[in-house]
């Protein structure tokens, strides 16, 4: 049966992906964003079809987001403060991701919503020790935003407990795709990279380019989300890894943004030590729990973003 979905910060990246896979399967979504980011081009467009409502404001404020949580089914919580902002300002990082989540999951147990779907985080893990990092692994976060992911997880399981509310802690890993801002924490070497290849040069690379990350598309990351609204309420109640299982080198990286880009250099190394750091996410809970596999290989996926994005 079609549902009233409440998706916090919806007019976001993430968003942008998922509120469409809502609208088309029948779905009412009502978004609350403060606009700060938001497209309202999009938005517009969203509420051509009647099923849409924008409640602009913010989910540090208790009061708004009990008022917008009224009548919902299922909330779908993605707002948040960036990973790199969490470190410039970590009062804001604090206010809007743990205060603001707290606020939101405690709406939701108030209004007997059913099911929450939580935009966590790989970062929760800090440094990994062996790859791929499992949802049972030791978790380290070290900056405020990963500090919020993990108590936003744990405020869920709080709240479930005094409520009927299920929940999904879904950990994404690095994620990608059309619509995310050029200066976003994870796509900046891709923005780079494209960058120095449209002008004719090399992309450059420090150290052996060893280091690594989990990219996932953001189309792939929606239909996760969308999965974990409808999986059975006796599996849920679980942190989820949502990546590919395959962790892409910096240099793997340059080289198929080369081939996507379509010019003919060949990458620079500039000698550098490095931290070598590496991603890579164990799925097989996503399978078992959400019957969720990825669908866009990094290669394909890559070639989507520079046609469509940057440049």
């Amino acid at each position: 049966m079609p549902s009233t979905v409440l998706v916090t910060g919806g007019a976001g990246f993430i968003g942008s992906h998922l509120v469409p896979q809502l609208l088309d399967r029948g779905d009412t979504v009502r978004i609350l964003d403060n606009m700060s980011r938001g497209d309202r081009g999009r938005i517009a467009e969203w509420s051509g079809t009647g099923r849409l409502e924008l409640v602009e404001q913010d989910v540090r404020y208790g009061g708004a987001v009990h008022q917008a949580m009224a009548g919902c089914d299922e909330v779908v919580h993605l707002a948040a403060v960036s990973i790199n902002k969490s470190e410039a300002d970590p009062y804001e990082s604090v206010d809007i991701n743990i205060v603001g989540s707290n606020n939101v999951f405690k709406a939701a147990a108030d209004h007997g919503v059913r099911r929450v779907v939580f935009a966590s985080s790989a970062s929760v893990y800090g440094e990994p020790d062996t790859l791929p990092m499992s949802e049972d692994g030791p978790l380290s976060p070290l900056t405020p935003y990963c500090i919020a992911k993990h108590t936003g997880e744990q405020l869920l399981a709080y709240y479930a407990r005094r409520s009927s509310l299920t929940w999904f802690a879904l950990r994404f890993f690095n994620v990608y795709g059309p619509g995310q801002k050029p200066t976003a924490y994870y796509t900046s070497v891709i923005n780079h990279f494209v960058q120095r290849l449209r002008n004719g040069e090399p992309p450059v690379i420090d150290g052996e380019g060893a280091q690594s990350m989990d990219f996932v598309h953001v189309h792939d990351i929606a239909r996760a989300i969308v999965l974990a609204l409808d999986a059975e309420g006796a599996r849920a109640n679980l942190p989820v890894n949502i990546g590919t299982g395959i962790d892409t080198t910096v240099a793997e990286l340059a080289r198929t943004l080369i081939e996507a880009v379509g010019v003919d250099v060949e990458p620079r190394f500039r000698p550098r030590d490095v931290l070598v750091s590496r991603r890579a996410a164990d799925i097989s809970r996503a399978l078992d729990v959400l019957g969720w596999k990825p669908t866009i290989d990094v290669r394909t996926g890559m070639q989507d973003l520079v046609d469509h994005e940057i440049g």
